[in-house]
């Protein structure tokens, strides 16, 4: 389970287990910008995910790998997020990811490889297909 507290100002103090993150916006939003953002964790999830899965993929197949890079962009508009868009989602529009490797392993081996770790990415997965999700309201003490 992880579990973000409010700490200062708009910052977050986030933990599970026996890890310390931290979350916050930048000062022209708001924030005092002390750690990275929301968005920056989550892109930074996908392209930690995507990485690790084709290094393990990797090692699997015995294909190897000189030097392996994943780049997350997203598109968003802001006014979603603040409220001031009708019909403007708070989310993002669009995420495209880009994965450069550097292999002496022939073309077909490095696409084998790829389309591997991208069907069992989990991360790519949680991006790309709408999942169920649940919400629970605690306030003042009682389940709302």
């Amino acid at each position: 389970m992880t579990r973000a507290r409010l700490a200062n100002g708009l910052r977050c103090e986030i933990e599970e287990g026996p890890w310390r993150l931290a979350a916050d916006l930048p000062a022209k939003v708001g924030g005092e910008g002390t750690a990275p953002t929301p968005g920056v964790l989550g892109r930074a999830a996908l392209a930690s995910c995507l990485a690790i899965g084709v290094a393990a993929w990797a090692a699997r197949l015995g294909v190897a790998i000189g030097s392996l890079e994943v780049e997350v962009q997203a598109d968003f508009d802001a006014r979603g997020e603040l409220g001031m868009g009708n019909g403007i989602p708070a989310g993002y529009s669009e995420v495209r990811y880009a994965i450069s490797i550097e292999s002496g392993a022939p073309r077909h081996e490095l696409d084998r490889l790829l389309d591997l770790a991208e069907r069992h990415s989990p991360y790519l997965d949680v991006f790309g297909r709408a999942v169920p999700l649940k919400r629970v309201r605690h306030l003042n003490g009682e389940e709302a």
